[in-house]
């Protein structure tokens, strides 16, 4: 194949290609191949036009600097090496690779036995698998111009959402934008967030990916998107005109509403899997480098993920690829954080996980991602994989005993309620011990991982039929209640107590110290049919139904007027535990007779109710916070009001609510609800309140 292209050494930095003067640079981490390859096609994709041998540098980098190469040009690798996968060795010349650090990609992927090394099992496959792969593109994109909001993580209620379930329905939304990037910047959906209170959205995963095998093949799809297909390239179904600045434009028009972008990232595994996997980009360039492996068994991954193979952060050119996606997500796409999916992962050498792993380290030191949003996901399958409340400052983590605990304490279970008052303020017992705060835990009910909240009090056990495994996937233990009827049901009396039991949560979640995260779709009682495990549902189990009742729903203005209260009390914004001797805030705990909890009362299993008041001495503001999860109504003696001035009704999950306070300060409390009462000092002088 003849080179009408001119030809030189190149650059090994930076990784990937990069446009310089009138051509581009290729360089390419393989340090164990025999001969790489940068293979060029026409504007179709589909005839492969040149293939150019590289050089090879210091350090196994591979390089080379064609001329006259332009905007747009698409390109792949070939690497040629041994084929041993009993020694993890899977270099392939007939398989064209994705570069790793492509910022762009044009065409789609397409399952077929061409990807496989060897076909049949045994023989090395000589099988040409670039018709079915896409292909690398070469893009020039500007960095990020934007002001960005910068909150504070004391002011941040984060919105987890899905790009394309969020907005795939919604009326007001045209056509052609809905479930894409631009949807969600639409001004339709923009307006709705703001009305929430919500400062934050964090995205599930927005790297291009790929559906498994074994989905497609049973007519589904990977929806969630932890199937990551490259590090760089945003998702090109959720672009309207395949363009990829309309990602940073999403992120501007969000930014401008004053709305940061958090991303869900997966960097604990690629679409690559197991050894009998395909071989789409890192595994034929240098799988020990970028995977784990057994020492003794090189052709054996470690599978800590339970999707088939681990990144091996610990290779510099492996974490060097993370920390340089990172940055240009920050850097380029202007984006504000990142939620790290089974982060446990990331900090993990073969000895266990250390708070002091080379990667966290790195993420300290480096002056771009120092300063954004980190939120681990602390746990995964693999040895000692449970890490809530071990990572380091500053990051947060999500809270998954604070979801247990408050789901366990409205179903109404036995001996809850000292776990509860540990997660309402902060759950110093999991972070305080490392010099952390209240606001290092992501607190929330429910996830896009597991029931919705709506399905929460309407199943007891999970109905994941549609996902083609005969119920057997997702998690068993729940903590959900059904409210007396499986499922869907026109009794009023239960779709009330449902509606009820929904706002008990929100209430809890929302006068909780840490930062509150809600699912998208939770203020609009989004159902999923009782599927707990709707990763592979991309229909209308997963999307989001705008209908006309549900853009102006009673739970969205719940979350509103529960935000705004919660906005007003500085006790919330506190970034230290709560203590005895605290000089401005003071917590009171009391039994429904308004006297002070003693040991007794923390430990008597059958107790369901706690009361407890939050006094800001500085503004002589206050709280009183009530939740009452037994099945019966109670006659609450309220305690006195710490300021001069009286216990006022704020919220309360009952529709209607009124305190009814009587002389005595006794006040019906009813059975299976929440309530907030607030007092604030006014001055007798002037009358206004300090």
């Amino acid at each position: 194949m003849s080179d009408p292209f001119i030809v030189e050494q190149g650059f090994v930095e930076p990784l990937g290609s990069t446009l310089i003067n009138n051509g581009v640079n290729f360089a390419l981490y393989a340090p164990k191949a025999k001969q790489a390859y940068v293979c060029l096609f026409d504007k179709s994709g589909h005839t492969e036009i040149s293939k150019i041998a590289m050089n090879i540098n210091e350090g196994g980098v591979w390089s080379i600097y064609i001329s006259s190469l332009t905007d747009g040009a698409l390109y792949g690798y070939r690497v040629e090496g041994e084929y041993k996968p009993e020694h993890g060795l899977f270099f392939n010349e007939h398989k064209l690779l994705i570069d790793p650090y492509a910022k762009n990609l044009f065409g789609e992927f397409t399952w077929s036995e061409r990807h496989y090394g060897q076909m049949p099992i045994g023989t090395k496959s000589t099988a040409n698998n670039a018709i079915d792969m896409p292909k690398s593109k070469v893009t020039a994109i500007s960095p990020y111009k934007g002001e960005k909001p910068n909150h504070k993580w004391c002011k941040t209620v984060i919105y987890e959402c899905h790009v394309k379930g969020a907005t795939a329905r919604h009326p007001k939304i045209p056509k052609a934008l809905q479930g894409k990037y631009l949807g969600l910047s639409h001004q339709s959906f923009i307006e709705h967030l703001q009305n929430i209170g919500v400062t934050a959205i964090e995205l599930l995963p927005v790297h291009s990916f790929i559906s498994e095998q074994f989905l497609t093949g049973k007519g589904l799809q990977n929806y969630w998107g932890y199937n990551t297909l490259n590090f760089f390239t945003p998702h090109r179904e959720f672009l309207v005109n395949d363009d990829i600045n309309e990602f940073k434009q999403m992120v501007s028009e969000l930014h401008k509403a004053d709305i940061e972008v958090i991303l869900d990232v997966v960097y604990n595994h690629t679409a690559e899997a197991g050894s009998d996997g395909p071989i789409l980009s890192l595994r034929g360039l240098d799988n020990h480098a970028y995977y784990r492996t057994l020492p003794d068994k090189p052709s054996v991954y470690i599978n800590d993920t339970g999707c088939g193979n681990t990144i091996n952060i610990d290779h510099p050119k492996t974490l060097q690829l993370v920390l340089d996606s990172l940055r240009y997500w920050v850097e380029v796409m202007g984006v504000d954080g990142f939620r790290f999916d089974l982060a446990t992962i990331l900090a993990r050498t073969p000895q266990g996980f250390s708070a002091a792993h080379t990667f966290l380290q790195a993420i300290a030191q480096d002056p771009i991602l120092n300063k954004v949003k980190l939120i681990s996901e602390p746990w995964d399958i693999g040895p000692g994989g449970y890490q809530l409340g071990a990572f380091p400052s500053p990051w947060r983590e999500w809270n998954d005993q604070y979801r247990d605990t408050v789901r366990r304490f409205w179903r109404g279970d036995e001996g809850s309620i000292a776990d509860l008052s540990k997660r309402l303020h902060g759950s110093f017992d999991i972070f305080e011990h490392s010099h952390r705060g209240p606001l290092n835990s992501v607190n929330f009910i429910t996830s896009h991982d597991g029931f919705t909240l709506a399905d929460l009090v309407s199943y007891e056990n999970k109905h994941n039929q549609a996902n083609g495994e005969d119920n057997r996937d997702g998690h068993s233990g729940n903590y959900s209640f059904n409210c007396g009827v499986e499922g869907f049901t026109s009794d009023k009396k239960i779709t009330a107590l449902r509606l009820q039991q929904q706002k008990n949560f929100l209430l809890s979640l929302l006068f909780s110290k840490g930062v509150p995260m809600i699912a998208a779709g939770t203020e609009i009682a989004h159902s999923q049919g009782g599927n707990n495990n709707a990763y592979c549902q991309n229909n209308r189990t997963s999307w989001l139904a705008w209908k006309d009742s549900q853009l102006n729903h009673t739970l969205s203005q719940f979350i509103d007027d529960a935000l705004k209260i919660r906005k007003g009390h500085r006790a919330f914004k506190h970034s230290v535990f709560l203590a005895d001797v605290d000089e401005r805030f003071t917590v009171k705990w009391f039994t429904e007779h308004g006297k002070s909890m003693q040991v007794e009362h923390w430990h008597d299993p059958k107790r369901k109710f706690l009361m407890y008041s939050m006094l800001d001495k500085d503004e002589q503001h206050a709280l009183l916070i009530i939740l009452n999860a037994n099945d019966k109504d109670l006659a609450c003696r309220l305690p006195a009001s710490p300021v001069n001035a009286p216990w006022e009704l704020a919220l309360s999950s009952l529709n209607n609510a009124s305190a009814n306070i009587a002389d005595d300060a006794i006040c019906n409390i009813n059975a299976q609800s929440s309530w907030v009462f607030s007092a604030t000092f006014e001055d007798e002088k002037d009358g206004q309140t300090k």
